[in-house]
């Protein structure tokens, strides 16, 4: 689902970039390992962009695929990451159909992140299932997310709007990952019960996906 005004305002600004260069992009790499040289990557919901240029210039992606619902979203992503040309391709679509976005077929990628996308996706499950489809055997799939305790707290409540079903713990979200053909990576950074950082990825040698 859209973010609402709110959330957008808290998504875009200083502090929220500040946190991703400076805390959760080092702490992925940490988890989930620099990419391989030539990666090509996809980014599920990227908003204006922040994250994408991490992913090229913090994590040296060679070529980032990334898509988002809102195109008032898209169209600040795309002047954020016009420097960087055919390097970066950016789309309006659903992180559950990366087909339709980008024609990914299975395998396509070295690596997916998500940074706090998939608990606004009412169907969840699914967007981890397409994460899992689209990541070549060794891939991994770098993740930030928020759990339904944090989206449970008054202040969370009052000023977004998320899905209220099927909303996941942080043990339920790594409990899925496994049903799809994805190893977690280490341990996974958990932040009061509301957060959790971590990475996973499609082992070698797997076949088809749960």
């Amino acid at each position: 689902m859209l973010m609402n005004r709110a959330e957008t305002l808290a998504i875009d600004n200083p502090a929220r970039r500040a946190l991703q260069r400076w805390y959760e992009a080092p702490t992925l790499r940490r988890l989930g390992g620099p990419l391989p040289a030539g990666a090509r990557v996809a980014e599920i919901g990227c908003g204006a962009g922040y994250g994408t240029k991490l992913i090229c210039d913090y994590f040296g992606a060679a070529q980032v695929d990334a898509v988002d619902l809102d195109p008032a979203m898209i169209t600040k992503a795309g002047r954020r990451l016009a420097r960087y040309g055919d390097r970066v391709r950016l789309a309006v679509g659903d992180a559950t159909d990366l087909r339709a976005a980008f024609g990914a077929g299975d395998g396509s990628y070295d690596a997916v992140f998500d940074f706090a996308i998939i608990h606004h996706i009412p169907d969840w499950r699914d967007a981890v299932a397409e994460v899992a489809r689209v990541l070549k055997p060794g891939g991994v799939f770098y993740f930030e997310e928020v759990t339904a305790h944090a989206l449970a707290r008054p202040t969370y409540r009052r000023l977004f709007e998320h899905p209220e079903h099927d909303r996941f713990t942080a043990d339920q979200f790594c409990d899925e990952l496994p049903r799809h053909g994805l190893t977690v990576l280490g341990s996974v950074t958990r932040i009061s019960g509301d957060y959790l950082l971590g990475a996973a990825h499609r082992p070698i040698g797997t076949g088809e996906h749960a």
